[in-house]
C-alpha cells in the first residue's frame, strides 16, 4: 500500500523526518513515514484551495457529488476485511471491533451524508420591510482541516470527512502518527473513486504538521479529535485567526448503577462500555457509582468478568482485548494503577502487563478498582486504559453532583428499572450523550459531541451539515 503523502493527486514521499507505524500487538514495524513540514502542509492546503475554487469540484451538481460519495462507500465495503484487518494490525483494535463495529460505521457516514446532498436547504422568511423578498442558503466553508485520532483512526476521520464533502469543502487530512495507515488506503479509494485531485489530501507527521495546519491562513475550519490539553491549544489558534473550530476532547464517562438496576445486566454493559478497544474510548465508562448495598456484588462480578477477557493480538478471532497503541499509553495505565493503590483504593484484579506470548506487544490487563473515592485520581483523571474504578454511593439524592463532580462532559451512562428514574438522571446529567440501560451506541444520524472540557461542536446527524457550511442572508427589492 501508499505510505507516501497525498497532495494535488499526487504521491509524494514528503520533506521531513521518517518515522515508523508499528504493530502494537508484536512490536513489529509494518511502514516508515515521512514527517510532513511546513512547506508539504502549505502544498497540500493550496491544492485544496485550488480544487475548492475548481468548477471540476464546485460546480459539481449535487446528485453528481452524491454519486461520489456512494461510491466511495461502495469500495470502502468491497475492500472491508482487508481495511479491518490493516486497521487491526495498525492499532491494534480485535478484529470483532474493526470489521464488526469501525469498518461498517464509517461505510454507514459515507452513504448518510451521501443522502444530505440533495437535502441542503435555505430558508426564506417574512421580513418586516416592505417590498423586499428574503431567502438564505448553506455554502461550504473551503479549506477544512481535519486532525484525527489514533483510536478509531477510520471511523473518527469518516466523521469528519464525509459532511465535509458532502457540502462541498476540500480537506487536508492529518492521521495520528501512529496509526496512518488506514487513511492513506481509504484515500487511495478515494482517488479511485473519482474524487477530483486537490479535494483530498493527506499529510503525514506528527504535532508539527497539526500546527502548520491549524496556522495556515487558507484553512477556513479545524476538526480536531483527541486530548482535552492539545484541543485547548487548537480552540485559542483557532479564535486568534477567527477560524471555525471543532473539538471533540476528553471524558470520564460515569455509569450509574441505581439499587433497582439488572446487576447482571449492568456488570455486561459496563464491561463492554468500559473496556471497549482496551479501554482507549473517550467516552468509555471508567467511573461507576453503584448504591452501597449492591456495591461489592457488582464490583466481584465485574471484576470476575473483566478477569476472564482474553488478551492478544486482534488478529485471533478468538480475542478480546488487544494492546494499548503505544509504551506509552502502556506506562500510562501502570502509572495510574500504582496511583489507586497508594491513594487506597482496593484493586479486585489486573494491574500487571501480562508477560510470555504477550511482552513483546503492548499489553495490559484489565483492571477493576472497589471502593473507590471521589477525590482519588483515578476517579477523576482521564486514563484511557483498561482501567475501572467503581465507587460506592449512599443516597440517590448524591448521585448527580457527584456524576457532574468533573471537568469532563463528553458521555455518561444510567442503569434502572424504573424509566422515570433512569429519564431524571439523564436529564440532570452534563454529558453530551447519554445511553440508558445499553453500552455505547453510535449512529450517523445521532448528534455526538461533549459539554465542558469534552469539547465544543458536534459530529453526525445534521448538526455535521451546520458546522461544514455556513449562511448567507440574500434580500432582493421587489421594486
Amino acid at each position: 500500500m501508499r505510505t507516501d503523502m497525498l497532495i494535488d493527486g499526487e504521491w509524494i514521499a514528503g520533506s521531513g523526518d521518517a518515522f515508523t507505524s508499528v504493530n502494537p500487538a508484536t512490536g513489529e514495524v509494518l511502514a516508515e513515514l515521512r514527517e510532513a513540514n511546513e512547506a508539504d502542509v502549505d502544498a497540500a492546503v493550496q491544492a485544496a484551495a485550488r480544487a475548492f475554487a475548481s468548477p471540476e469540484w464546485s460546480g459539481l451538481l449535487p446528485a453528481a457529488r452524491a454519486k461520489l460519495l456512494l461510491r466511495v462507500a461502495d469500495l470502502l465495503e468491497e475492500h472491508a476485511d482487508e481495511i479491518a484487518a490493516l486497521e487491526t494490525r495498525d492499532q491494534g483494535q480485535p478484529l470483532n471491533v474493526s470489521a464488526g463495529f469501525s469498518v461498517p460505521n464509517a461505510v454507514e457516514h459515507f452513504r448518510y451524508y451521501a443522502g444530505w446532498v440533495t437535502k441542503i436547504t435555505g430558508v426564506t422568511a417574512p421580513l418586516s420591510i416592505p417590498d423586499v423578498d428574503y431567502r438564505s442558503r448553506r455554502e461550504p466553508l473551503g479549506v477544512c482541516g481535519l486532525i484525527t485520532p489514533w483510536n478509531f483512526p477510520l471511523m473518527i476521520l469518516v466523521w469528519k470527512l464525509a459532511p465535509a464533502l458532502a457540502t462541498g469543502n476540500t480537506v487536508v487530512i492529518k492521521p495520528a502518527e501512529q496509526t496512518p495507515l488506514s487513511t492513506l488506503r481509504l484515500a487511495e479509494l478515494i482517488e479511485e473513486a473519482g474524487v477530483p485531485a486537490g479535494v483530498v489530501n493527506v499529510v503525514t507527521g506528527g504535532p508539527e504538521a497539526g500546527k502548520a495546519l491549524v496556522r495556515h491562513p487558507l484553512v477556513k475550519k479545524i476538526s480536531f479529535t483527541g486530548s482535552t490539553a492539545v484541543g485547548r491549544e487548537i480552540g485559542a489558534e483557532c479564535g486568534r485567526t477567527l477560524k471555525k473550530v471543532s473539538l471533540e476532547l476528553g471524558g470520564k464517562a460515569p455509569s450509574v448503577i441505581a439499587a433497582d438496576a439488572d446487576i447482571d445486566a449492568a456488570v455486561q454493559g459496563n464491561l463492554l462500555g468500559g473496556l471497549l478497544n482496551s479501554g482507549q474510548v473517550c467516552a468509555a465508562y471508567t467511573r461507576f457509582y453503584v448504591d452501597a448495598k449492591r456495591h461489592d456484588e457488582f464490583a466481584e462480578k465485574l471484576a470476575g468478568a473483566a478477569g476472564s477477557l482474553r488478551l492478544g493480538n486482534g488478529l485471533d478471532p478468538e480475542v478480546h482485548l488487544g494492546p494499548l497503541v503505544s509504551a506509552e499509553q502502556v506506562a500510562q495505565a501502570a502509572h495510574y494503577v500504582a496511583l489507586g493503590k497508594e491513594e487506597g483504593a482496593e484493586l479486585l484484579t489486573g494491574g500487571n502487563r501480562p508477560d510470555g506470548d504477550l511482552a513483546n506487544g503492548f499489553f495490559y490487563e484489565p483492571t477493576v478498582f472497589a471502593g473507590v473515592k471521589q477525590g482519588m485520581r483515578i476517579a477523576r483523571e482521564e486514563i484511557f486504559g483498561p482501567v475501572l474504578s467503581v465507587m460506592p454511593y449512599e443516597e440517590p439524592e448524591e448521585l448527580v453532583q457527584l456524576a457532574n463532580d468533573s471537568e469532563y462532559g463528553l458521555a455518561a451512562a444510567v442503569w434502572s428499572r424504573d424509566i422515570g428514574t433512569a429519564n431524571r438522571l439523564a436529564h440532570q446529567v452534563k454529558a453530551g450523550t447519554v445511553w440508558i440501560n445499553m453500552m455505547q451506541g453510535l449512529d450517523a444520524g445521532a448528534a455526538w459531541g461533549g459539554m465542558k472540557s469534552s469539547g465544543i461542536g458536534r459530529e453526525m446527524g445534521w448538526e455535521a451539515i451546520e458546522a461544514y457550511t455556513e449562511v448567507k442572508s440574500i434580500w432582493t427589492s421587489l421594486v
